[in-house]
């Protein structure tokens, strides 16, 4: 006869990672528990439902191509997804102007500012394309892009300042940190295990190019629908102990988690503060925008957003995300400053009064999460990855870990929580003896309700020159005059910021 409380597994947290490895287990004839500190489950994704907005996911809630797990449990669920409008133009704006564009990235006219930005997303997908997914300490070059920072990376990369600039903002929009906090080598894992830089950055075919209709919260709420009370509430745990026969976990009010400090106490948290601004109507878009906005300008809070508006044209609504430097500033705002200078930004940047006349706002400050600490992932900064990568999956005794931030598809996103969870839940499959070491990592069959479609190099993108490469082409020593009065005209007109 079982004791009360005993269990095959005890899985600690019912986010996506922890309800997935639970779900897999107990359909594998296991008996699991998920201890969840909150009193909710989902973790990381936090959907709303209100009168005001109808649904809003506070957290996690972008989807798109290749992310086949997250897809097939939200079929198995019937919860249906849609696409993130991007029918009109996007804006890209800096230096106090609005350029509407199409596409992916904005556009470069300046030919030296093309020539860079072009070469620093080759540079990161070549760099990437050395990296492997599950095992980036392994690199040719790991040590030494480890112990660089992506600000030093983009010092060696970019010759332009517009370049920097927006290299800056594309770390800032990925990972909610810093280009001088992060370690490159981790940086550039990062970007190649999500399909790279285009598809990392898209919205359309892209890891931003749907939502879940009702909300990503539906996914955890139905799995733990279906493992019923195996799922408890308001447990967070304070104690593991294994040195027994049994595992025991002890759960009160606080938390104390001792097992890994080497790695967890080096591994912060991004900061983000995520808002979305309602209104009466949907001003954007008859203007011609689709409510994504690319912004750079230092005194702007906001560096990104999208239309959050519902699929059927109701509640018009413009996300944005508060990022790293510019969240740990804002933080000290009231609620009601932080939507002020949001919604000043949003008119400047679409041209509009409307912007300025909000009907309702709601935003979640990720930093002030007591169980996650930040968002949207952990970070790794200089020399992290290469020392204590390699345990982040190793299994302590019989403690088994998941979490997205374990996963080597789409890690930081939902479709990472998947994955780890269900390759932590047959790693302990594997060890009882149900299911042999070769089934542990298993591939995805693509989702056939969203394909994905190739990303197409054209020749000018796989061939430009980099500035310094054309500089050389040029032959720099045999006309240093040119070159001198290149530079010249460069430096006055804000072109080059390189010493």
């Amino acid at each position: 006869m079982t004791a009360p409380n005993t269990y095959d597994v005890i899985v600690i947290g019912g986010g996506i990672s922890g309800l997935s490895a639970a779900k897999l287990l107990r359909e594998k004839g296991l008996s699991p528990v998920v201890l969840e500190a909150r009193d909710r489950v989902g973790g990381r994704t936090f959907t709303v439902q209100n009168e005001q907005t109808k649904w809003v996911d506070l957290g996690g809630a972008y989807i798109g191509p290749t992310q086949n797990r997250i897809l097939r449990l939200a079929k198995e669920y019937g919860v249906k997804t849609y696409k993130v409008n991007e029918q009109e133009r996007l804006v890209h704006y800096v230096k106090g102007k609005s350029y509407p564009f199409t596409g992916s990235f904005p556009p470069m006219w300046n030919p030296f500012a093309l020539m860079d930005f072009n070469n620093l997303w080759r540079k990161m997908d070549e760099m990437g394309s050395e990296i492997p997914r599950e095992a980036p300490w392994r690199a040719p070059h790991a040590e030494e892009w480890d112990k660089m920072t992506m600000k030093q990376l983009f010092d060696q990369i970019c010759w332009t300042s517009s370049a920097r600039r927006f290299a800056t903002l594309f770390v800032n929009v990925n990972v909610t940190s810093e280009p001088h906090e992060v370690s490159a080598l981790w940086f550039l894992w990062y970007v190649k295990q999500c399909g790279g830089t285009m598809r990392i950055f898209s919205t359309t075919n892209g890891g931003q190019e749907r939502k879940f209709l009702g909300g990503s919260s539906q996914i955890s709420e139905c799995m733990a629908r279906e493992l019923g009370d195996r799922v408890k509430l308001e447990s967070p745990v304070c104690s593991i102990d294994q040195t027994g026969d049994m595992v025991q976990v002890e759960t009160i009010n606080g938390e104390t988690y001792k097992a890994k400090n080497q790695l967890i106490h080096r591994v912060p948290m991004g900061s983000v503060i995520k808002c979305m601004v309602y209104y009466k109507e949907n001003f954007w878009r008859k203007k011609g925008y689709c409510g994504s906005m690319v912004i750079e300008e230092e005194e702007a809070p906001i560096g990104l957003t999208l239309d959050d508006t519902k699929p059927d044209g109701s509640v018009p609504a413009i996300m944005g995300f508060i990022l790293a430097r510019k969240c740990r500033k804002l933080c000290e705002l009231t609620r009601e400053e932080r939507k002020k200078r949001i919604c000043e930004i949003y008119s400047r940047v679409l041209g509009s009064e409307e912007a300025l006349h909000p009907v309702h706002y709601e935003e979640k400050n990720w930093c002030e999460e007591e169980y996650s600490g930040g968002c949207y992932t952990a970070y790794f900064p200089p020399g992290i990855l290469t020392q204590f990568g390699k345990v982040l999956r190793e299994p302590v005794g019989r403690l088994y870990f998941a979490g997205t931030e374990t996963a080597t598809e789409w890690s930081g996103y939902m479709e990472g929580a998947v994955q780890a969870g269900e390759r932590a839940a047959r790693e302990v499959l594997c060890v009882m003896g149900k299911i042999p070491m070769a089934q542990i990592w298993q591939t995805e069959p693509q989702s056939t309700e969203v394909p994905a479609i190739p990303f197409v190099t054209t020749f000018w993108e796989r061939n430009l020159p980099s500035v310094g490469g054309f500089l050389n082409f040029l032959g720099v020593a045999s006309v240093l005059s040119v070159a001198s009065a290149a530079g010249f005209l460069a430096y006055h007109k804000g072109v080059f910021n390189r010493s």
